[in-house]
């Protein structure tokens, strides 16, 4: 089965959590801290697999999961790193996350990976609290929340050049021909349903990879027909070969067919319709073809036609050196602008407080903030230092005066996630 585009939720794991524990030997009554840390949780990791051609590992996984780091312990002990979750995907596949729709990762090469959710750091165990102000705390942390996202993984697949054309055009039999792919050829539109790749090799030992993209139909850029998929394939390609059939079987009009398609082409993206093009007429054993030509010459003089009969195998070796030819010259343009990507999305910040504060209609105040439901979930609430810790953070962090600024009353309730909590002086 095929399959080109998934959407997953992933989850990295929580870090471990610290360790709240004292030195205990015999004849040192006051042996200071030793809880160890915890270990940091899994990273979700995507690589490539060159083995893989399509997305179908991932289509029934609804969620994936990374373990817990291991907590810290007594005595030192620091909790091992969780061990990372890889997902291995085709050669091409982009992830996209959902929410924010920028691009995570392209991974279009051989050794590419990408860690697209960090696991939470361990929490600290009391060891590490330890100050001159405060030698022996009695407290430590949970660990952090890895990080969570919903992503949508698309595969592209990568090839030097792309057969387009309507349907019944002739591109899967000269595929066929001309590598050693054995896509399906019938009489009847729409064979071709996934893309088909082939790696051609020339009498000189050049190389390329070809693909045999679904016929596309008007409109296709709106989504009709097969349009998606042969659109969304053909942005890997450095050269389109666009197939017409100049024989006019079933009555086409070779002219309004690359009309049609070059629309469409245009239409879905500006990087696709700069891509370099070669028209390969094809059908040019049947009677009407050489009169189809030379109006096609006339209508579309600067463009580079190629004349083959897939079916007499006529041709073949021209239209293979020519795009020999043209990929030697050729590069594969970026095909996601640098704003589209989220590594390179510039976030300016105001100076402005990192939480907000409203008020339901019940009268709680609702306090929301990363930051604050970070300390919140990492915080040991059944230690008393870590109360008093979470405390001084929020004044620091300015909580308390803003909610009297808003009108909070002693004896208010605060609500922070699902915790609520009592303000007071």
């Amino acid at each position: 089965m095929f399959v080109d585009e998934v959407i997953i939720k992933v989850i990295a794991g929580k870090g471990g959590d610290g360790c709240t524990s004292f030195r205990r030997e015999k004849y040192v009554p006051l042996g200071g801290p030793n809880g160890g840390n915890g270990g940091k949780g899994a990273d979700i990791i995507f690589t490539v697999d060159k083995g893989l051609r399509t997305l179908v590992d991932l289509k029934y996984k609804k969620q994936i999961k990374g373990e817990k780091g291991v907590n810290g312990k007594g005595s030192d002990m620091h909790g091992a790193k969780a061990s990372d979750v890889i997902i291995k995907v085709p050669l091409g596949t982009t992830i996209f996350d959902q929410e924010s729709g920028l691009v995570l990762c392209d991974l279009v090469s051989e050794n590419d990976s990408f860690v697209v959710c960090h696991g939470g750091r361990g929490g600290r165990g009391n060891k590490a609290f330890a100050t001159l102000q405060e030698p022996a705390p009695h407290m430590s942390e949970y660990g952090e929340p890895g990080e969570e996202r919903i992503i949508k993984c698309e595969l592209k697949v990568l090839a030097d050049v792309g057969l387009v054309g309507m349907p019944s055009v002739g591109k899967s039999t000269i595929l066929s021909l001309i590598s050693a792919a054995n896509p399906k050829i019938a009489a009847y539109h729409f064979t071709t349903l996934t893309p088909n790749l082939g790696v051609v090799k020339l009498k000189d030992q050049r190389t390329f990879v070809m693909a045999d993209l679904p016929g596309l139909i008007e409109n296709a850029s709106l989504g009709a027909g097969l349009g998606e998929k042969f659109l969304k394939h053909a942005m890997r390609t450095k050269i389109l070969a666009h197939v017409i059939d100049m024989g006019a079987f079933e009555g086409r009009n070779p002219i309004e067919d690359y009309q049609k398609i070059r629309r469409e082409i245009e239409n879905y993206d500006e990087c696709l319709a700069r891509k370099p093009e070669v028209i390969i007429a094809n059908k040019m054993d049947l009677e009407p073809a050489m009169e189809n030509l030379q109006k096609f010459r006339q209508a579309f003089k600067d463009k580079t036609i190629i004349e083959i009969s897939a079916m007499n195998q006529n041709g073949l070796d021209v239209m293979l050196n020519t795009l020999a030819n043209w990929l030697e010259d050729t590069t594969l343009e970026p095909i996601y602008e640098e704003n589209k990507l989220e590594s390179h999305v510039i976030y300016k910040f105001k100076n402005e407080k990192p939480y907000t504060i409203t008020q339901d209609e019940k009268g709680i105040w609702r306090v929301k903030g990363d930051e604050i439901e970070k300390l919140l979930v990492m915080t040991k609430f059944e230690e008393e230092d870590s109360v008093k810790r979470f405390a001084r953070k929020l004044r620091g962090m300015g909580v308390d005066d803003e909610l009297e600024r808003l009108g909070a009353k002693i004896g208010d309730d605060v609500r922070i996630l699902d915790f609520v909590f009592t303000f007071k002086e």
